[in-house]
């Protein structure tokens, strides 16, 4: 692969996970300062992951039809515009249409990146390098929140990283996404839909990796402010976890080469579910921190192991389809963890937020080792 195009694919995710880093917890702080209610946070940051949904089932079509670089470039432009509106926009009402278009164009960058990066990993290094790939993506999430509080969350500023990173990503894509291969491998095209027949549990697992990941960035700042937590250390927390992204990820999948991709999306759940349950006892001490850190990692490390178990068992057009169906259930594990988080805030306090997330992998577990039992029988 061409460090050129490599560094055109790694711009393509890290910029997607800078608007989604940065846009969740800036929302918060934003709409918290307009006196808006948990319930009404949560179902605003909900408008992104349904704008990722919406997407993702016409991801292989516009593929077919524009060619995968120009639907990257076009994409990349349109969010860098999206973020000129925001701050246009002072307006939390007219904020849901523009983060549902900004969810809607910036899927087919992340599912574009990841097909590419799982298509050219050698089968038996493919844990270590979907886990540098989702380090990287890590890194671009540690940025969004560091934003926040280096320049906090009023005015243009936090808004300029990602304006400058997505139009710099469709400049980088626009010369290097022609040394990539396509897709078309002359299979009959499957369905997004198709994947919960072939793969459940592991459209499970994103679901349940993208509602911990999403419900925990936009609602931290809310439980943490219940026990007295200051804005900066609020931000400081989200960086925390978006550190444990980046630096578990390539362990996590060095693991996965030697164990079993399946087993390890087991093992980072229920260690994600202890840290939940532990999130209220340790959220005031300085435990909290490496906490968070493993809490961050593994949360998001459930993904990895799904994208490596992804790559084993697919390959061409279907893996194209099979990745928009993570997109479209990484969507809707956004749409249910946030809502589901702050409703449960709502109506049994702070510890709504860690109760909903132990709910979630506690669920995943459970089908995980039902769907192993079922093929074992």
């Amino acid at each position: 692969m061409p460090l050129t195009s490599l560094a055109g694919v790694i711009a393509s995710v890290s910029v997607f996970a800078v608007a989604q880093g940065l846009s969740y917890p800036l929302f918060t702080f934003l709409m918290q300062k307009h006196g808006m209610s948990p319930g009404e946070i949560g179902l605003s940051a909900a408008m992104t992951p349904l704008g990722m949904m919406a997407s993702a089932l016409l991801v292989p079509g516009f593929i077919r039809r524009l060619g995968a670089g120009r639907l990257a470039v076009a994409c990349a432009l349109s969010a860098a515009l999206l973020f000129v509106a925001i701050g246009l926009m002072q307006n939390w009402f007219a904020w849901y249409p523009v983060r549902f278009l900004l969810g809607a164009v910036v899927n087919p960058l992340y599912i574009l990146g990841e097909v590419w990066m799982i298509a050219l990993s050698p089968p038996d290094r493919r844990g270590r390098f979907m886990g540098v790939f989702n380090a990287v993506t890590g890194i671009g999430f540690a940025v969004g929140p560091l934003t926040l509080a280096l320049v906090g969350s009023d005015g243009w500023a936090p808004l300029v990283v990602g304006i400058a990173g997505f139009f710099g990503c469709a400049m980088l894509l626009a010369v290097t996404t022609g040394r990539l291969a396509g897709f078309d491998d002359g299979e009959p095209a499957k369905g997004v839909l198709h994947f919960w027949k072939v793969a459940p549990a592991l459209l499970l697992a994103v679901v349940v990796s993208a509602a911990v990941q999403q419900g925990t960035y936009s609602l931290l700042p809310v439980f943490g402010a219940s026990y007295g937590l200051a804005e900066a250390t609020l931000a400081a927390l989200i960086t925390t976890m978006s550190v444990g992204n980046i630096v578990l990820q390539l362990p996590l999948g060095l693991m996965a080469e030697r164990l079993d991709a399946r087993g390890m999306i087991v093992a980072c759940a229920l260690i994600n579910l202890a840290c939940a349950l532990l999130l209220p006892a340790l959220v005031t001490t300085p435990a909290v921190w490496p906490l968070l850190l493993v809490m961050g990692g593994t949360g998001y490390g459930i993904y990895t192991m799904a994208l490596v178990e992804l790559g084993n068992r697919f390959s061409g057009s279907t893996l194209v389809a099979g990745n928009a169906a993570f997109g479209l259930m990484w969507g809707a594990g956004g749409i249910l963890g946030a809502p589901a988080a702050g409703f449960a805030m709502q109506n049994v306090g702070p510890a709504g937020l860690p109760g909903t997330m132990a709910i979630l992998t506690a669920s995943l577990v459970i089908f995980a080792l039902y769907r192993a039992r079922a093929r074992a029988g």
